[in-house]
């Protein structure tokens, strides 16, 4: 994906230089296509880029939201636990026998149901 980012950047760079002197031989240019090529590289980005970011922090909303007791965490600093207790805005997780932690739950990186086991490295 970058590589084809790469290329568009590129390609709107030597067409950009390319351009005005096309324009200028042909006497001047209408605004529909000066801004074409701009509005097309805004086109790409948003369908390439912003859309599935989007995506991905709905997905991570829906994901944090439908958190409950039981369920296995799994927080951004790498601290795996049971939730024990779930409030508005912090859980409640057991992550070894009596010792609980609070976090927030914006920190949840990913979601795991009672049955997923946590997959362990080779």
């Amino acid at each position: 994906m970058k590589n084809y980012l790469k290329s568009l950047v590129l390609l709107s760079a030597s067409l950009s230089f390319t351009a005005p002197a096309f324009a200028q031989e042909a006497g001047g240019g209408d605004l529909l296509s000066a801004l074409a090529l701009p509005l097309l590289l805004l086109l790409i980005f948003y369908f390439l880029l912003i859309r599935p970011q989007q995506r991905r922090q709905k997905q991570h909303r829906q994901m944090v939201d439908g958190v409950k007791r039981g369920d296995t965490v799994v927080s951004s600093g790498g601290l795996i636990g049971k939730v024990t207790k779930v409030t508005e805005n912090e859980l409640h997780v057991e992550i070894a026998d009596n010792v609980k932690v609070k976090i927030l739950r914006g920190m949840v990186a990913d979601v795991r149901s009672k049955g997923e086991p946590v997959e362990e490295k080779k």
